[in-house]
């Protein structure tokens, strides 16, 4: 297994004590410490066996693979039978004793005490696969578009954000647009809110990130510069953006099919591609 450098440390049994329930709720006007972790770290934890088949079968894990908040340990444990070596992330502290406790003796399950966006990747290819808490969801997702060896990441968010990421209301992100040749983005199966408990307010989505086998531009850099040169709004329109530092750009518009009205968000990200090539030179 890869050796990872943490900003926290491997969970140690010491740490677990527990406060009883009922006098926790005496002094906290009937939430307990239970209650407010989950709150604090927007703890909805999946329940519906259904959707954790959904979840590793669109994940297909093989390897290493990295799971923040693992929780109670019901996706861990259906990632290590399908053949993955897991390593979970729990922030929790009961949660991460209750399982480290649980898979001691499972060689293919190591769970740490921390948080996985502050985690050094690790060294040889792996891929994200998780159930991850909503109010995370853009720390995790930009942890994961800055791994080197990130494969693939298979996320079940918030659907209103699979859905913006993924380009299913028509309109395309500027974090979407900025990793486009590099990852490929992918909307997947819903997921309703009663497959979690407490009971979210909204549904859920899997959203699947891949690393393309090769990146679609060489340039990297030129290629962010133009596309924060054309989110910027600089100029009123994306055009009147462009224009003002390349040359061509009605003819790189025309190449690309993008009207020349055309609001910014509407640019599909292969149009962006195609405009790098022929503003490029």
């Amino acid at each position: 297994m890869a050796h990872i450098d943490l900003h926290a440390n491997q969970y140690e049994d010491h740490q677990s004590g527990h406060a009883h329930a009922r006098g926790d709720r005496a002094r906290t006007g009937g939430r307990t410490s239970r209650d407010r972790a989950r709150r604090s770290l927007s703890q909805n934890f999946l329940v519906d066996r259904r959707a954790v088949r959904l979840v590793v079968r669109t994940a297909a894990p093989d390897g290493l693979v990295l799971e923040p908040g693992p929780g109670e340990g019901v996706l861990t444990r259906a990632l290590a039978d399908a053949g993955a070596r897991v390593i979970g992330y729990e922030l929790d502290p009961r949660l991460a004793a209750r399982l480290a406790a649980s898979t001691r003796d499972d060689p293919r399950v190591r769970i740490v005490r921390g948080d996985f966006a502050a985690a050094r990747p690790p060294g040889e290819p792996f891929a994200v696969v998780g159930n991850i808490p909503y109010s995370a969801t853009s720390r995790i997702v930009g942890w994961c578009l800055r791994a080197p060896r990130l494969t693939s990441a298979t996320l079940l968010t918030q659907r209103e954000y699979a859905r913006k990421r993924a380009g299913d209301y028509g309109r395309w992100t500027l974090v979407t647009v900025r990793s486009w040749p590099w990852f490929h983005w992918r909307l997947g199966s819903g997921v309703p809110r009663e497959s979690f408990r407490p009971i979210p307010s909204v549904d859920s989505a899997i959203l699947r990130l891949e690393r393309r086998p090769a990146p679609l531009v060489g340039d990297r850099r030129g290629y962010l510069e133009l596309v924060e040169l054309g989110f910027g709004g600089v100029g009123g329109s994306l055009r009147a953006s462009l224009r003002r530092h390349y040359r061509g750009v009605d003819a790189a518009l025309r190449a690309a099919g993008v009207a020349r009205d055309a609001p910014v968000g509407h640019v599909h990200p292969d149009q962006w591609v195609t405009l790098w090539e022929r503003l490029r030179g």
